[in-house]
């Protein structure tokens, strides 16, 4: 299982639809999707309400490329909302707008989703961040689930970008992670002990009826259904392109350092201990304390961040992305993570508009900001 060659990395964005008058979110993912511009497309498509969209980039081994290929579909989409009277902006949650119950995306799945999950669907007006790592086997799959698993809290942490929800400062730094957590299977998966536990365990959860197939294993790393990769979705859509760079990056230096250590043991925290720390770090984002999890005490979340890099330091070289997150967690540092950012624009003027606004500049700078509404 040992690999010491670069690993592929592919990456979907999620983003939501808003009025550029009103700032709230707007149905119209699915007029978008028939704007002839735009045309057929494998890497843009529909998500699970109107509200949404989803991009997809193609695999590669260099980071700059996924990168050309993110901020090149921020620019497309936002044209195509345009010409729809609609701007784009990457949030994990929404700030303004009444969404619950959302308009959903018709087809089948989608129904069958509703009529088994009924009012968690209610509340799917969430936007993530996914990425692929690519793996030879589902064994290679879960030997890396496995050993990331005790760092998802601080991934959560690091990429919170969710603090509104309904008009309102949920007081999270990630609210997404709360509201995901309500679902029978989510947040951070089960340690495998092989390909068959996970087959089996898989099996009897299709059979409990607690998931619909194997496209609604929801936990935030999975082998994914319809390309050889390990699925991480712990994250918020990020705010900027650079931060969703800086997380692929982070995220496959923990796979390949994960691959580096086969045969090694695998931390393996209490799940009740896991739990806490996913609940911090959705809290307070950078800005508080984190669980040291093979301690449980409190440690500032940025001197865990720290450690993780210094952890994943020789698998980050060896792909050529060491530099980038260095100078991309220095910028966090300075300017704090995407929830940070959020609340600060909302105190530049106590507006909620006005983080509507920054968030539409920050989700792709091309798109025309409208003036203020009258009714802020």
């Amino acid at each position: 299982m040992l690999r010491r060659k670069q690993l592929t990395l592919g990456v979907e964005e999620e983003y939501f639809l808003v009025d550029p008058v009103s700032r709230a979110l707007h149905p119209g993912a699915g007029a978008l999707l028939a704007d002839a511009a735009l045309g057929p497309s494998e890497y843009i498509g529909a998500e699970m309400t109107q509200y949404q969209i989803e991009v997809r980039t193609e695999p590669s081994t260099r980071l700059a490329d996924v990168g050309e290929q993110i901020r090149g579909a921020r620019k497309t989409v936002a044209a195509a909302s345009a010409r729809q009277g609609l701007r784009i902006i990457s949030s994990g949650s929404p700030v303004l707008g009444r969404v619950v119950p959302p308009q959903f995306t018709e087809g089948p799945h989608y129904a069958r989703s509703v009529a088994t999950f009924r009012a968690l669907d209610h509340e799917l007006s969430a936007c993530a961040c996914h990425i692929h790592v690519g793996v030879d086997d589902l064994s290679q799959a879960l030997w890396i689930s496995n050993q990331i698993r005790p760092w998802l809290p601080l991934l959560v942490a690091l990429s919170a970008n969710s603090p509104y929800w309904d008009g309102r400062d949920t007081g999270y730094a990630s609210w997404r992670t709360m509201a995901w957590a309500q679902w029978p299977v989510a947040g951070p998966p089960p340690y495998f002990e092989s390909a068959a536990h996970f087959d089996e365990l898989v099996g009897r959860l299709i059979a409990t009826g607690a998931i619909l197939d194997r496209s609604t294993l929801y936990w935030d790393v999975r082998p994914s259904t319809h390309v050889p990769t390990v699925e991480i979705r712990v994250a918020d859509a990020a705010l900027t392109s650079d931060d969703t760079l800086l997380l692929a990056a982070v995220i496959r230096g923990l796979a390949a350092t994960a691959l580096d250590a086969v045969g090694a043991p695998a931390l393996r925290p209490e799940p009740e201990f896991l739990r806490a720390a996913y609940w911090r770090a959705a809290r307070d984002g950078l800005t508080g304390h984190g669980l040291d999890l093979p301690t449980g005490r409190q440690v500032p979340a940025t001197a865990l961040v720290d450690r993780l890099l210094m952890t994943i330091a020789p698998a980050l070289a060896r792909h050529g992305d060491l530099e980038l997150v260095r100078a991309g967690w220095s910028r966090l540092q300075a300017d704090g993570s995407g929830a940070c950012r959020q609340r600060a624009a909302y105190r530049r003027r106590a507006s909620l508009s006005d983080v509507v606004d920054d968030l539409i500049d920050r989700t792709d700078p091309r798109q025309a900001l409208p003036s203020p509404s009258a009714s802020e």
